[in-house]
């Protein structure tokens, strides 16, 4: 990749209507693996103004408060102003959760734990690149810091006219296929009433890139600041949310493919998420080993079907693509194999919701 290019990928705060519907659904999901490592989790979650909705299968020998759990969700990304429609305690939640279909929980079970098939068909991609210490494309590990950093300094009332909902956009530009300097950068950040765009503006610039940035922060990156000119109304009050919106934001930033399968919500029998994350854990080792510098992992299921039905790899040139695909060729990609190798039954997922689900060193896929 020789030409000259500019990459842009983008990230979403934990007070992002999308994302709190996320956040919600993983929390339900750990709730139930936390009490039965074996639940069946599909939730979806639907967030407008003070209505929260629950739907989606769960079969489960947990015995769980789904609303008490939202409730909790809700409280811990920050929405507690009584005043605001969109607020912890006063949320009407509706709960339209039923149990897995007979018919899907016929396909996954097998006699063999270990042939249990796929839950569903579809096909997953995992990517990894030697440009950032996580493995990860650059623009969206920074999109990631800026709106981390947005929430650390609005928990830790670095400045108190921050509130929850928030995003960013961080533009790279590339030269012989190597990262060599942001130009610009999008910030939108909801806040209190009376704030002064003024004031915002000077603490995005002179406060909040600096620190997230790091070593690619400088003086010249052209920088845009809540362009409507007002962000006071946000979250769900403002914007309808759903689960599984964001999945570019979760994944790769759009620098690799995707299979279109969301992950929050869904226990590890869900290819869409597990396999996912082995697909990204099988990149990383064919990276780490120094078979290419840059790989893409595409792997293939059918529903009930143990086995998956294609695996591909793509080195963008990096490597030796066909001794990179030799090398994930050897790796179990049956679901339950993944289960175990990445020891999924737990209640982790709380902890992929935000801010993407790869190149978070505690997390078993990223090891």
């Amino acid at each position: 990749m020789s030409r000259s290019f500019i990459f842009t990928s983008e990230s979403v705060a934990e007070g992002h209507p999308d994302k709190v519907c996320d956040f919600i659904a993983d929390s339900i999901l750990d709730a139930n693996l936390a009490q039965d490592p074996e639940s069946r989790v599909a939730c979806e979650v639907l967030c407008k103004n003070e209505h929260v909705i629950l739907a989606g299968e769960i079969s489960s020998l947990a015995q769980i408060d789904a609303e008490a759990v939202a409730r909790a969700a809700i409280r811990e990304i920050g929405y507690t102003d009584e005043a605001a429609r969109f607020n912890a305690d006063s949320a009407r939640v509706q709960n339209l959760i039923g149990p897995q279909s007979p018919d899907i929980a016929r396909g996954v079970k097998r006699e063999s734990a270990m042939e249990m098939g796929a839950g569903d068909q579809g096909l997953v991609f995992g990517f990894a690149t030697r440009e950032t210490p996580e493995l990860l494309p650059l623009p969206i590990c920074l999109a990631h810091r800026v709106t981390r950093a947005l929430a650390e300094a609005r928990k830790a009332h670095v400045a108190p006219w921050l509130r929850p909902d928030a995003k960013a956009q961080i533009s790279v530009r590339y030269e012989q296929g190597e990262p060599v300097e942001v130009t610009d950068a999008v910030v939108s950040t909801q806040h209190a009433p009376g704030t002064s765009q003024g004031e915002l503006h000077a603490f995005v610039e002179e406060h909040l890139l600096p620190r997230a940035l790091g070593q690619w922060y400088r003086k010249g990156i052209r920088l845009f600041v809540n362009r409507t000119g007002e962000f006071v109304i946000g979250g769900p009050e403002g914007d309808c949310g759903l689960t599984g919106r964001k999945i570019i934001v979760d994944t790769y930033g759009g620098f690799a493919r995707h299979g279109g399968g969301s992950f929050s919500g869904k226990d590890p029998t869900k290819v869409d998420r597990s396999a996912a994350y082995f697909a990204r854990f099988v990149a990383r080792q064919i990276v780490t080993q120094g078979l290419a510098d840059c790989a893409e992992l595409q792997v293939a299921y059918a529903i009930g079907v143990a086995q998956p039905v294609s695996i591909a790899v793509d080195t963008r040139g990096t490597g030796d693509e066909r001794l990179a695909e030799r090398f994930a060729r050897q790796f179990d990609y049956r679901p339950a194999a993944i289960i175990e190798q990445l020891d999924l039954r737990r209640p982790i997922y709380r902890a992929t919701t935000n801010y993407g689900h790869f190149g978070k060193s505690e997390l078993p896929w990223e090891k």
